[in-house]
Parts: structure tokens; sequence; C-alpha cells
């Protein structure tokens, strides 16, 4: 019994084995659709296999809009490339991340079976390394699409309808400016790979309108010319549900994705060099599931969307203008407000005769000219009106079909070194990350776009808005699911930390 209770006391207070030294392994596939139309630059699927012989994480990203729901990656891919991982390669599903960078490259169909190629690839080529954590900044190419409107409702800039007038803005939504870096060298110092986190829709395309990985594929391009030696780069999509690319409306220049790449490309690259690696570096991977309550409030917001758009309507009067008397007209009072319809001189001489009546036509004019632009503008209002009431049906037909109140969704969990990563299947609106983040210890990250696809998930407040935005309409998930996700995902990056 004395000898048991010694080794008891032994096994008990004696520090633990180390772990092995962390392995890594990458690879990756090209999937882009070739003949899907022309190719501005090749989208990739990227395979990073880490494993410290007690812990394996596979990490996988894709150059696509989303992992099912919406795009060429159907519903069953995670599924099917979870399965084939497990029986191949004895990979744990659960210990499988995918991350969708959201541009809207069009990809090959056979996707999933390119993705387990890539992965199958970095597994044999595991190598020893040394890691190191960091984070970078960009402020220049992206801005919160969210307007906040004097009447206390937000609608959002997209290309798909109209903005509201300019003197209805009261203000703008946060952008979150870090990019988490982690870098991965070879034990001779070589770079391996490197994986960089940032928050912004990668939608801004190219001008002669090609297949494109967009901002994030050429920021990927920038770096790993520059790290050389082969590295592969990961680019992590964070919380982009209403962060767009900046001078995303612009029309006096062509749509070009290259300049805003570039730029984050290089700020990633500046942090990256900073970081020093080392051989020790943690290695954990968490999996959990969590019920998200239903959006249970379609039919209330779909009656309040047709009640404005029928008042809108009625709205509308007839005016003796129409667009090609309008915009001469328009122009004409705007260059000359005082004197409008003629010279000043002319007026002048009609005041000498006792007389108005140029007075009187611009006073009609006036008139004619604020008429239209009401309906303009209430045009413009049913537009947004119209394309929001659209996602509110769909999800409503959704929500019927599912026959159910809750939303099951995956909450994963990533640690290499100091860097830690939560991950989401929705469209996480910034607000949301930044909140976890202040919670949370340092080199902390929040991902959308991960391990599924269930459409926009944005804050409480955001999702209550009145004024009706792609974020709050596009939408499955109830109000109260921000308070559930905040929470697990804080508890899982505390949880990575211990």
């Amino acid at each position: 019994m004395f000898a048991l209770a010694i080794l008891a006391a032994f096994l008990l207070f004696s520090p633990a084995s180390p772990a092995a030294p962390l392995r890594a392994g990458v690879a990756r596939a090209d999937i882009t659709d070739r003949e899907a139309g022309p190719v501005n630059d090749p989208s990739f699927v990227k395979a990073l296999v880490l494993t410290d012989g007690s812990a394996t994480a596979v990490l996988v990203t894709v150059d696509a809009v989303a992992l099912a729901g919406i795009g060429r990656i159907p519903d069953s891919y995670m599924a099917g490339v979870r399965d084939r991982l497990r029986r191949e390669l004895g990979v744990a599903p659960e210990n499988v991340l995918v991350n969708a960078s959201h541009c809207h490259s069009v990809v090959r169909r056979d996707a999933a079976d390119l993705t387990v190629q890539a992965v199958k690839e970095a597994w044999a080529s595991l190598v020893p390394v040394k890691a190191g954590a960091g984070r970078g900044h960009e402020d220049r190419v992206m801005e919160n699409r969210r307007l906040k409107l004097k009447d206390g409702s937000e609608a959002d800039v997209r290309r798909a309808y109209s903005l509201p007038r300019d003197g209805d803005v009261a203000a703008i939504g946060p952008v979150d400016p870090e990019i988490g870096l982690v870098r991965l060298d070879r034990l001779d110092g070589r770079p391996l790979a490197a994986i960089y986190h940032f928050s912004m829709h990668p939608i801004q395309g190219v001008p002669g309108g090609g297949n494109t990985a967009d901002i994030t594929g050429f920021a990927s391009k920038v770096i790993e010319d520059n790290l050389g030696g082969g590295a592969i780069v990961f680019f992590l999509q964070g919380c982009a549900g209403d962060i767009n690319p900046a001078n995303y409306k612009d029309v006096h220049a062509p749509h070009d994705a290259e300049p805003a790449g570039n730029l984050l490309g290089l700020s990633a690259l500046r942090g990256l060099r900073a970081i020093r690696t080392a051989e020790e570096a943690t290695l954990r991977v968490s999996n959990d599931v969590i019920s998200l309550p239903r959006a249970a409030d379609f039919d209330r917001r779909i009656t309040s969307i047709r009640a404005e758009q029928a008042e809108l309507l009625r709205s509308l009067t007839g005016t003796t203008l129409d667009f090609k008397t309008f915009l001469p007209l328009y122009v004409q009072y705007r260059l000359s407000p005082e004197f409008p319809s003629s010279h000043s001189h002319r007026y002048a001489h009609e005041k000498a005769r006792g007389r108005n009546d140029l007075v009187r036509l611009d006073e009609d004019n006036r008139g004619h000219l604020d008429a239209y632009l009401r309906n303009i503008h209430t045009m413009e209002r049913l537009t947004r009106l119209g394309t929001n009431l659209d996602l509110l049906l769909k999800h409503q037909a959704e929500l019927e079909a599912a026959g159910s109140k809750t939303l099951e969704v995956e909450v994963g969990g990533l640690r290499v070194g100091d860097f830690r990563l939560v991950t989401f299947p929705g469209e996480l609106t910034v607000e949301v990350g930044l909140n976890i983040k202040k919670r949370s210890p340092p080199l902390s990250y929040v991902s959308g776009y991960t391990n599924g696809y269930i459409y926009y998930t944005a804050t409480s407040a955001q999702r209550n808005n009145t004024g009706y935005a792609q974020e709050d309409c596009d939408v499955m998930v109830a109000p109260e699911w921000q308070a559930v996700f905040e929470e697990k995902a804080v508890s899982v990056l505390h949880r990575l930390g211990r």
C-alpha cells in the first residue's frame, strides 16, 4: 500500500510529459471553374494540418461565398469531407474546421474531392515547425455598410439598391482594423505557412468582370510572394457581415480588388515579419453544438413592410415633369438658384416694369422639381423594401419547412500558440466580434462562415431595425441568438487558454 501511495503521489505532482514538437503540413488545390467564363485570378482550397502527437487539427480555407446555402458548394460538402477524412486519415470530424472567404468566385463542382485531396497532401508533408502569433493593422480598405439614420432606423450600402438621402444619415457603424496573425516556420527558419484573420466582404470585383478570389486572393498572393520558400498563406474570414470594401459603390472608376488586396497583404506581411517563432506551441481544438432560437417575427415584419409599401405607393403623385424635362430643369435651377430662368438683367427689367413673371415661373418650377424628387426618393425606398421583403418571405418559407423552433449550429475552437479562434457558421456582423474580443484573452479572434452557412446573424439591435437592411432580413435566427452565441464564444476562448 505504501509503495502504491508513493507512486500515486509521484504521478500527481510530477510535471506532465511535454507534448511532442508541433508538426505542420500544407497543400492547396485550384478550384476555379474555368468553364464558367473568363478568369481573372485563381481560387483555391488550402489545407493546413497541425499535430503535436496528442491533438490534431485540420484547417481548410476555401475561396468561395459559403459552405452550403448559396453559391456552388452544396449542403452535403461538410459532412462528405469530414466523413472521408475520418475514414481515410482517421481525423475526428470535430477536428476539421473549414472557413469560406466569402468571395463570390465561381468554383468547381468537385470542390469536396479537391478539398480531401489537399488535406491528404498536407498530411503527407508534415514537418516539425516553430510557431508564433501576433497582430497587424489595416483600416484603409473597408467601411461599415450600415447607415444610422436620423429617424432611428438603419439602412445598408448595397449595389442592389440606392442609398438614403445624405441628409437622412446621422452616423455609420464601426470596423475592426485588427489583423490576427500566425506564422509557422520550418526549424531552419524558412516559412512554411501563415494565417491572417480579417473582417471584410471581399466583393469588390475586377475591371474585366472575370472570376476572382477578390481582395483576399490578391492579399494572400502578396504575402506568399514576399515570404517566399513556397509558403502557403491562409485567409480566415472574420465578422464581415456588415463590412464592405471601401468605395464599394464608386461609379467613377472600375471596381478593382487588387489595390485593396495589396494594401491588406502588405499590412499583414508587416505584422508577420515582427513575429518571433518558437518550437514550443500549444495546439488545442474544440467543437461544441449550441441551439439558437429561430426567428419568429416574420409575419410581423412582412406585414409592416407591406403596410409601408402601400403607404408609399399612395404618396406618389402625378407631376407635370418626366425625366426628359426634369433633368435639364434640375441642372438649370442648381446652376443658378437665384436667377434660374434667365440672366439676372432680365429679372431686373421685369421688376422695373412692375412685373414678376419669371419669379412666378420659378416658384412653379421649384414646386414641380420638389414633387418629382419626392417621387424618386419614394421609389428608391420601395426598391429597398421590395428586396428585403423577398428575403423575409424566403426565410419564412424555410422556417415553415423546418418544423423546428431551434437551429443547431457548431461553435469550433482552435488554439495555435497564443492565437485563439472561435468559429460560427453565420455571417456575423462586426460588433459581435468586437464584443467577444473585449471579454477574451489577447490575440483572440472570431470567424463566421465556418463549418456551414446560416445566412446573416446581426446583433439584436440590428435584427429589430425598422428600416430593414439585408443583415436583419436575410436571417434565420431570432434577436436572442446574440447573447447565446457571445456567452459560448467567450467561454470557448477562455477554455482554449487553459
